[in-house]
């Protein structure tokens, strides 16, 4: 089983990945771009000479379906979304996708017609990479998407959301798409996209849940002066400030511990020359968390934190909080019962969660969801240095192909 897919993953990997190669090394697949199409069509004829009946919804999502013998209208789906970032490496996102063909194929193969409709599936984008949405593909699945969002955005060279979406052939949708009512499991094979996995020498992961997210954009006023008439004791500078928040809030970060994450990502001093104070510095803050009372209690602490810090500097402290976004836990019968085939099959697995976001987030409100990772060397991702030794990755779509036999060819 393994062989069979090491062999399909050499042969079809670097076939999809030639959509959207980049010259310089990796990937650039965008929302509604040539290469976006093509691969989407070629995807498409492949499954359909496999024996998959094919279609595009709307929006461009790609299904290939097995319908089932005894249950037709229970759909079990697994896929991922077929786009990737500006120059990024060829798992991420795609290999679900592939994956999910994979593992459907060769139950196909083995076992004949599923009981249950099984339907593989690339989603038309999540990354946000050319246009300033996410999840396009996922939530026009549940009708999420209001096409009023997207109708007047553009991307960086002034190309309009819709005129893409024309030229590829889609038609943007008068009103929210009607939500699907008949998927009964979504599973997403996926790279971890850190190093957990590889660290502690594992091959399969398990979510269980999806962090929450908290993003500030916080903005420090003080004030700008000679770098040389004046006296450090008379001086309002923000990025002393800044200096002092960012340590401060990383050692408690460090002090609470897994699985809360803090990113200070981006610091932009003014007026940012050698010999001036600087007088305002904006910074960004990610923090994330798998629990939504602990991140919101550790930041409302970090507010506090830096508000304090201002008064005593006599610096004016302004805070967005611009994301909110709640963790999202997997189905816990899903995720038991994944667990339970990992040992069956005496995989070297560990239960974890994700630090990133995934169309998995979109499903698992809605329909039971689990997730399978597997490790990425080096933790790299969204770089045309992602990479995942073949034999893990032959084991996340075995992990798969099995999980799809329980949910789709058992009672």
């Amino acid at each position: 089983m393994l062989n069979h897919f090491r062999n399909a993953i050499a042969e079809t990997l670097p076939w999809l990945s030639s959509f959207g190669a980049d010259p310089t090394g990796g990937m650039t697949r965008l929302l509604y771009s040539r290469e976006w199409l093509e691969a989407q069509q070629q995807f498409k004829k492949r499954m359909a000479e496999s024996g998959f009946d094919t279609r595009f919804d709307e929006v461009g999502n790609l299904y290939g379906r097995l319908t089932g013998t005894q249950f037709p209208d229970e759909v079990i789906l697994s896929g991922s979304h077929i786009d990737t970032v500006v120059n990024g490496g060829n798992l991420d996102g795609q290999f679900g996708a592939l994956a999910a063909w994979l593992a459907l194929r060769w139950l196909k193969e083995t076992y004949g017609a599923p009981l249950r409709t099984v339907e593989a599936v690339a989603m038309a984008e999540e990354e946000g990479s050319r246009f300033p949405y996410v999840f396009w593909g996922s939530k026009n699945i549940f009708g999420l998407a209001n096409p009023a969002e997207v109708k007047n955005i553009s991307d960086a060279h002034g190309i309009n959301f819709v005129t893409a979406m024309n030229e590829c052939g889609f038609a943007l949708p008068a009103a929210p798409l009607t939500p699907r009512q008949d998927i009964k499991a979504f599973v997403e094979l996926h790279i971890e996209q850190g190093c957990v996995l590889e660290t502690n020498g594992q091959s399969v992961g398990v979510v269980n849940a999806i962090v929450g997210q908290r993003r500030y954009t916080i903005t420090l006023d003080g004030e700008s002066n000679h770098a040389g008439t004046t006296p450090m004791r008379y001086r309002r500078d923000t990025v002393h400030a800044f200096s002092r928040i960012c340590c401060e809030a990383i050692a408690k970060a460090k002090a609470h511990g897994d699985p809360l994450v803090l990113t200070f990502g981006k610091v932009e001093p003014q007026p940012n020359t050698v010999n001036v104070v600087p007088g305002k510095t904006v910074f960004t803050i990610d923090c994330r968390h798998t629990d939504a009372q602990a991140l919101r209690a550790f930041t409302e602490v970090l507010e506090g934190d830096m508000r304090a810090i201002c008064a005593e500097m006599n610096i004016a402290i302004d805070i967005d909080l611009w994301m909110d976004e709640a963790p999202v836990p997997m189905d816990a019968g899903l995720v038991q019962q994944l667990t339970a085939l990992c040992e069956k099959e005496r995989l070297n697995y560990r239960v974890m969660h994700s630090g990133a976001g995934h169309d998995a987030q979109i499903f698992a409100p809605r329909v039971p969801t689990c997730m399978i990772f597997m490790p990425s060397i080096k933790g790299i991702s969204h770089n045309p240095a992602e990479r995942t030794h073949i034999d893990d990755l032959a084991e996340g779509v075995k992990t798969l192909a099995l999980m799809l036999y329980q949910l789709a060819w058992k009672n």
